[in-house]
Protein backbone atom coordinates (compact mmCIF):
# COMPACT_ATOMS: atom_id res chain seq x y z
CA UNK A 1 0.00 0.00 0.00
CA UNK A 2 1.41 3.50 -1.22
CA UNK A 3 -0.21 6.47 -1.11
CA UNK A 4 1.56 10.12 -1.81
CA UNK A 5 0.40 12.90 0.22
CA UNK A 6 -0.10 16.08 -0.99
CA UNK A 7 0.23 19.43 1.24
CA UNK A 8 -3.34 20.76 0.53
CA UNK A 9 -5.84 18.30 1.07
CA UNK A 10 -6.42 16.83 4.94
CA UNK A 11 -5.20 13.06 5.49
CA UNK A 12 -7.85 11.54 6.31
CA UNK A 13 -9.32 13.02 2.63
CA UNK A 14 -6.69 11.83 0.62
CA UNK A 15 -6.73 8.11 2.16
CA UNK A 16 -10.63 7.93 1.58
CA UNK A 17 -9.88 8.84 -1.87
CA UNK A 18 -7.26 6.20 -2.29
CA UNK A 19 -9.38 3.62 -1.57
CA UNK A 20 -12.41 5.19 -3.88
CA UNK A 21 -9.93 4.62 -6.37
CA UNK A 22 -8.60 1.34 -5.49
CA UNK A 23 -12.30 0.05 -5.36
CA UNK A 24 -12.91 2.13 -8.92
CA UNK A 25 -9.82 0.06 -10.59
CA UNK A 26 -11.07 -3.46 -9.06
CA UNK A 27 -8.01 -3.67 -6.71
CA UNK A 28 -10.39 -3.73 -3.44
CA UNK A 29 -13.21 -6.14 -4.53
CA UNK A 30 -16.58 -6.17 -2.51
CA UNK A 31 -16.46 -7.82 0.52
CA UNK A 32 -12.66 -8.08 0.83
CA UNK A 33 -11.02 -7.14 4.02
CA UNK A 34 -9.00 -4.05 4.30
CA UNK A 35 -6.22 -3.60 7.03
CA UNK A 36 -6.55 -2.34 10.51
CA UNK A 37 -7.21 1.27 11.48
CA UNK A 38 -3.73 0.79 13.22
CA UNK A 39 -2.19 -1.63 10.43
CA UNK A 40 -3.36 1.22 8.52
CA UNK A 41 -1.45 3.74 10.38
CA UNK A 42 1.53 1.89 10.30
CA UNK A 43 1.75 1.18 7.01
CA UNK A 44 1.03 4.47 5.47
CA UNK A 45 2.69 6.25 8.57
CA UNK A 46 0.02 8.93 9.86
CA UNK A 47 -1.61 9.83 13.21
CA UNK A 48 -3.74 6.39 13.90
CA UNK A 49 -6.46 9.21 14.59
CA UNK A 50 -6.32 9.89 11.30
CA UNK A 51 -7.27 6.41 9.91
CA UNK A 52 -9.93 6.32 12.49
CA UNK A 53 -11.06 9.46 11.06
CA UNK A 54 -10.84 7.84 7.64
CA UNK A 55 -12.34 4.58 8.41
CA UNK A 56 -15.55 6.59 10.13
CA UNK A 57 -16.25 8.93 7.19
CA UNK A 58 -15.92 5.57 4.93
CA UNK A 59 -18.44 4.00 7.19
CA UNK A 60 -20.72 6.72 7.21
CA UNK A 61 -20.53 6.84 3.63
CA UNK A 62 -20.86 3.09 3.15
CA UNK A 63 -17.92 2.28 1.24
CA UNK A 64 -16.56 0.01 3.96
CA UNK A 65 -18.61 -1.82 6.78
CA UNK A 66 -17.40 -3.81 10.23
CA UNK A 67 -19.22 -6.57 11.61
CA UNK A 68 -18.64 -6.44 15.21
CA UNK A 69 -14.97 -7.80 16.22
CA UNK A 70 -14.38 -8.71 12.45
CA UNK A 71 -12.31 -6.36 10.01
CA UNK A 72 -13.32 -3.44 7.79
CA UNK A 73 -14.50 -4.85 4.43
CA UNK A 74 -14.87 -3.15 1.13
CA UNK A 75 -19.06 -2.85 0.86
CA UNK A 76 -21.14 -5.18 -1.35
CA UNK A 77 -23.62 -2.41 -1.63
CA UNK A 78 -23.44 -2.52 -5.85
CA UNK A 79 -25.06 1.23 -6.14
CA UNK A 80 -22.28 2.30 -4.03
CA UNK A 81 -19.78 0.83 -5.65
CA UNK A 82 -21.28 2.61 -8.86
CA UNK A 83 -21.57 6.31 -7.25
CA UNK A 84 -17.67 5.98 -6.02
CA UNK A 85 -16.98 5.11 -10.19
CA UNK A 86 -19.35 7.55 -11.20
CA UNK A 87 -18.09 10.63 -8.56
CA UNK A 88 -14.33 9.97 -9.80
CA UNK A 89 -15.26 10.06 -13.68
CA UNK A 90 -16.78 13.42 -12.88
CA UNK A 91 -14.19 14.74 -10.87
CA UNK A 92 -12.12 13.74 -13.81
CA UNK A 93 -13.95 15.51 -16.41
CA UNK A 94 -14.55 18.64 -14.39
CA UNK A 95 -11.13 18.65 -13.66
CA UNK A 96 -10.11 18.43 -17.79
CA UNK A 97 -13.22 20.85 -18.02
CA UNK A 98 -11.44 23.34 -16.25
CA UNK A 99 -8.31 22.90 -17.94
CA UNK A 100 -9.58 23.27 -21.10
CA UNK A 101 -11.78 26.27 -20.44
CA UNK A 102 -9.24 28.03 -18.76
CA UNK A 103 -7.08 28.29 -22.29
CA UNK A 104 -9.65 28.71 -24.24
CA UNK A 105 -10.34 25.27 -26.23
CA UNK A 106 -13.67 25.35 -28.42
CA UNK A 107 -15.21 21.85 -27.22
CA UNK A 108 -15.39 20.73 -30.82
CA UNK A 109 -11.62 20.97 -30.72
CA UNK A 110 -11.72 19.21 -27.34
CA UNK A 111 -13.54 16.55 -28.40
CA UNK A 112 -11.81 15.47 -31.38
CA UNK A 113 -8.77 15.29 -29.44
CA UNK A 114 -10.05 13.07 -26.63
CA UNK A 115 -11.57 10.69 -29.66
CA UNK A 116 -7.92 11.00 -31.41
CA UNK A 117 -5.82 10.34 -28.14
CA UNK A 118 -8.28 7.92 -25.86
CA UNK A 119 -7.29 4.82 -27.17
CA UNK A 120 -3.92 5.94 -27.12
CA UNK A 121 -3.34 6.70 -23.71
CA UNK A 122 -4.75 2.88 -22.84
CA UNK A 123 -1.67 1.45 -24.93
CA UNK A 124 1.09 3.76 -22.52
Amino acid sequence: MKLDFNKRDPVYIQVIQYFKEQIAVGKFKPGQEIPSRRELASKLKINPNTAQRAYKEMEEQGLIFTEGNSPSQITKNEEVLETVREELILKAVETFIDSVQSINVPLEEALELIKENYDQGRRR
